[in-house]
C-alpha cells in the first residue's frame, strides 16, 4: 500500500521537527545488530544505507527528525539469571560502541539536560532502556548497577512473567506485582530510573501506578480501546496518567494498532512455530519463512493514519501532556504504510496537522513530554535519596 500525504502538511511537519524533534521511546537496533552480524558494526555500518537490512540508519534518523532515541537493550525472556544479565551488558556495550563510532551523529545521554545539550549540538541523544525485569536477575544490586551504567528505564516484564510481576502476554500468577515487585518500583524511583509499563498486564500497570512515587512511561504501547490487544493500555489506566505525570508513547506495530492484524499475526506466529522457529526470530531464514507466509496470506496493512487514530484517542483520555511516540522499529517485521522506517515520523506529524493538532501540542508529543518525564523522575530521585538508603531486600525475604 502506498501512503500519500499532503505536501504542504509534510513541509510544515519537517519544519516543526527541526525545532522539536522526536524522542522515540523504543528502537531495537542493538538486538538486530546482534542477531544479524554479531555486533560487527563494519558489516552493518549505519552511516551507510541499511534499508535492505534494518529500519534504522543515520541518514534515515536525520530524515525522520529524530532528536533522541531510547535504544532498547532487550534480551529474550527465555534468558534467565546470569545469562540475561550478561546479554543485557552486551547490548549496552553495543549502544556505547555506536555512540563512539558515530560521534558526529549520536551522543550518549543520561539526563534530561543531556538530551537538551545533545539537541543543541545537533546530535541525536542516545539513551538506554532495558526491556524486561529478567535483565536484573531478581537482584536490586543488579538494578542499581544497570542504572550506574546508563540504563534510564526498565520495562518490568517482556512477553513472559518474571517472578515478581505479570506480563500482558502470559498467564497471571502474581495478579500484578508481588511485594518484591513493589520494592523494585520503589528502588527505581529512588534511582531515577523510569518505570516502563509496556508489556505488563493491566493489573501490573495498576499496581505500579499505586506504588510509584515518580512518573511512569509506556515506552511502546497504544490504545486498547481502539485495538483490543493485551499489549495496549486500557482507558482506566490512561486516565491515571495526569495524576501520575507519566507519558504513554504510542507504538506503530500493526498488530497493536489494527484489529484486523491481530488474528493474522496469530496465524503467522503459528506458521513460524510449525517451521521450528520462534515468532520473534529476526534472522534472515526466519524472515524468509514469514515473507513466504505473507505472500500466500496477504496481511492487513496499517497506515500512519491508523497510528494517528490511537494518538487522537490517547490524547482525549490522558491529555496532551501525557502522550508520546515509541515506534518499535527493528523490533517488528512489519510496519505501517507511511511509517516504514525511522524516516517516516514527518508523515505522522503531517497526518496530525491535518487533524488540526496545534504546533504547540505536537511539540509536546514529539519532544517536550518525554524530556519532562525524565526530568521529573530525576527530581523525585534526588528527594528520595536524601531520606532512603539503597534497598537490600531480596525476593526470598519479601515473597517467600
Amino acid at each position: 500500500m502506498t501512503y500519500t500525504v499532503d505536501p504542504a502538511a509534510l513541509e510544515r511537519a519537517r519544519a516543526l521537527l527541526a525545532g522539536h524533534p522526536v524522542v522515540d521511546g523504543h528502537n531495537d537496533l542493538p538486538w538486530a545488530l546482534r542477531e544479524q552480524v554479531g555486533y560487527d558494526l563494519d558489516r552493518r555500518d549505519i552511516a551507510t544505507d541499511q534499508a535492505a537490512h534494518l529500519h534504522t540508519d543515520l541518514a534515515r534518523l536525520r530524515a525522520g527528525g529524530v532528536g533522541a532515541q531510547f535504544w532498547s537493550v532487550y534480551v529474550p525472556s527465555d534468558y534467565q539469571g546470569d545469562k540475561a544479565v550478561s546479554a543485557t551488558l552486551e547490548q549496552m556495550d553495543c549502544v556505547r560502541a555506536l555512540a563512539e563510532r558515530y560521534p558526529d551523529d549520536l551522543r550518549l545521554a543520561l539526563t534530561a539536560d543531556d538530551m537538551e545539550a545533545a539537541r543543541a549540538h545537533g546530535r541525536i541523544a542516545s539513551l538506554m532502556g532495558a526491556e524486561g525485569g529478567h535483565s536484573i536477575g531478581c537482584s536490586l544490586a543488579t538494578l542499581r548497577s544497570l542504572h550506574a551504567l546508563g540504563v534510564r528505564y526498565m520495562t518490568l516484564t517482556h512477553n513472559d512473567n518474571v517472578p515478581w510481576a505479570d506480563s500482558a502476554t502470559d498467564k497471571p500468577v502474581a495478579n500484578g506485582l508481588t511485594r518484591f515487585g513493589e520494592e523494585v518500583v520503589r528502588e527505581m524511583n529512588r534511582l531515577g530510573m523510569l518505570v516502563d509499563l509496556s508489556h505488563v498486564s493491566a493489573d501490573t500497570m495498576r499496581d505500579a501506578l499505586r506504588i510509584t512515587r515518580a512518573p511512569v512511561i509506556f515506552s511502546h504501547s497504544s490504545s486498547r480501546a481502539l485495538c483490543d490487544h493485551p499489549r495496549n493500555i486500557p482507558d482506566d489506566v490512561l486516565e491515571e496518567l495526569p495524576a501520575n505525570g507519566g507519558v504513554a508513547m504510542a507504538t506503530f506495530v500493526p498488530k497493536f494498532v489494527l484489529p484486523e492484524a491481530i488474528e493474522w499475526s496469530r496465524a503467522a506466529d503459528a506458521d513460524m512455530r510449525a517451521h521450528g522457529l520462534d515468532p520473534l526470530d529476526a534472522t534472515p531464514d526466519a524472515m524468509a519463512v514469514l515473507r513466504e507466509y505473507e505472500a500466500a496470506n496477504p496481511r492487513p496493512v496499517a497506515t500512519a493514519a491508523t497510528v494517528a487514530d490511537h494518538l487522537d484517542h490517547m490524547r482525549e483520555v490522558a491529555g496532551i501532556d501525557h502522550i508520546g511516540i515509541g515506534g518499535d522499529f527493528d523490533g517488528t517485521p512489519f510496519t505501517p504504510a507511511g511509517l516504514e522506517d525511522v524516516s517516516g515520523y514527518p508523515n505522522l506529524i503531517a497526518e496530525l496537522l491535518g487533524r488540526d493538532w496545534s504546533e504547540a501540542d505536537l511539540a509536546k508529543l514529539t519532544w517536550g513530554n518525554a524530556v519532562r518525564v525524565l526530568r521529573d523522575a530525576e527530581i523525585v530521585a534526588r528527594g528520595l535519596r536524601r531520606t532512603e538508603k539503597p534497598s537490600v531486600a531480596t525476593i526470598e525475604q519479601l515473597d517467600g
